[in-house]
């Protein structure tokens, strides 16, 4: 799942892949530090598995969406609704 987001990061900001893993790497453990405690490790477990990643109904394909429902997921960690 990381390696999506620094993929897509790479091709939206228009630079190197190594550049984007730093970028990525960095906002996840500054997202991880503001996380309530317990939460960071979920995190970690949802990137590190194919949760996040969608199929198409249409064409059973992955969405070009690397973030998958990661903005539900924390929402809901934090608990909004």
């Amino acid at each position: 799942m990381v390696d999506e987001i620094v993929k897509a990061v790479a091709k939206k900001a228009k630079i190197p892949d190594a550049v984007a893993k730093i970028a990525v790497d960095t906002a996840l453990n500054m997202l991880k530090k503001k996380l309530p405690s317990g939460t960071a490790s979920l995190l970690d477990s949802f990137l590190n598995s194919d949760s996040g990643a969608t199929t198409s109904k249409k064409n059973n394909k992955k969405d070009e969406n690397p973030l998958g429902d990661l903005g539900n997921i924390a929402s809901k960690l934090l608990g909004k609704k």
